[in-house]
């Protein structure tokens, strides 16, 4: 398939007369895949998408950049390709080059992206870093089929007053990608997360657990349905989503943080507690919570949930890259 590169923007076209000429717009791939991810999906190589917003958003500077490249790293060290994903100056990426994984994690103007700003940020050539939901869709759009990230996003506390839940859920009950991640992120409500992914036909697997993790924990306290140990297996049921048609759904393969590198459970409940009570004193509320539970537990973990988040990330990126291999092995 032939990708345009950024600079493909616009061509001239002749009306009329060889006097008479416009500039007209060539359509530019979305999203625009990097010539190492484009050979690797035209040879059947296996490919993994990553998102940016942990590297925008999610890090301090300038371990933000270490972190990203050493998330390639593992993608590669395991025997495929990472794509990162972004949209720079208005065009969405599939796979960065070291100069825009730097402007990325640099931080100046860049946006945090969910799957309804991308129109708006490729019309006005903003630049922004995805999440869940603008990665699972690029990727899904690129022919990917496995993103490994964090943990996402799901059903706030008090829901029943708020009515805020996270537009992942949403995304991957009509994406068909398979999602590796740990869990959701435990400042959420995970029962009422969980109970929304049964309602949205979002097929959930534990791997190597019967337990959901928490993200910054092993076990959420609350069970899976299925369990799976290999990535071979993750592959077949990829396989049967494919031959039982239907809702293009998301797959989750829920993975746990190694409990030797999880966050201590009675620390983390204490500081949690601490922060949703802080949040409530101080009217926080809507996009605003999120962010602000993160940052209270960074700082008052003395930066024990940053590395436990960052543990979580690592073994689902590996884990990604075996599922991947797996996938592409297929006779």
């Amino acid at each position: 398939m032939s990708q345009h590169t950024a600079s493909e923007h616009t061509a001239s076209s002749s009306v009329g007369t060889a006097s008479a000429s416009a500039s007209v717009p060539v359509p530019v791939p979305v999203p625009v895949l990097s010539e190492e991810v484009r050979e690797a999906l035209d040879r059947r190589q296996p490919v993994v998408a990553l998102e940016s917003t942990i590297l925008a958003h999610g890090l301090p500077r300038p371990r933000n950049l270490a972190v990203g490249l050493e998330l390639e790293e593992l993608v590669r060290a395991e025997g495929a390709v990472p794509a990162t994903i972004a949209v720079v100056d208005g065009v969405a990426y599939a796979g960065l080059d070291k100069a825009r994984l730097e402007r990325i994690a640099g931080g100046e103007g860049v946006r945090k992206l969910g799957h309804r700003d991308l129109a708006p940020a490729l019309a006005t050539g903003a630049t922004g870093a995805t999440t869940v939901s603008a990665t699972a869709f690029l990727a899904a759009r690129a022919g990917l089929r496995v993103f490994a990230t964090g943990g996402l996003g799901g059903v706030h506390r008090d829901w029943t007053r708020s009515q805020d839940e996270s537009a992942d859920l949403a995304l991957l009950a009509r994406t068909r990608i398979t999602v590796v991640c740990a869990g959701v992120k435990s400042i959420l409500d995970v029962p009422a997360t969980l109970q929304r992914l049964e309602t949205l036909g979002v097929a959930v697997l534990g791997y190597g657990t019967d337990r959901f993790p928490g993200f910054y924990l092993a076990d959420s306290g609350e069970p899976v349905d299925w369990t799976v140990h290999r990535p071979e297996e993750v592959a077949a049921v990829m396989a049967a989503q494919d031959l039982l048609g239907g809702a293009e759904s998301a797959l989750l393969v829920a993975h746990p943080v190694d409990r030797e590198r999880q966050l201590d459970p009675e620390l983390h409940d204490r500081v949690l507690a601490e922060a949703l009570s802080e949040c409530r004193e101080r009217g926080i509320t809507g996009q605003a919570v999120t962010p602000f539970l993160l940052g209270f537990l960074v700082r008052a973990t003395g930066g024990a949930s940053l590395e436990a988040n960052l543990a979580a990330v690592r073994g689902n990126v590996r884990l990604g890259a075996r599922i991947a291999r797996a996938w592409a092995a297929r006779p």
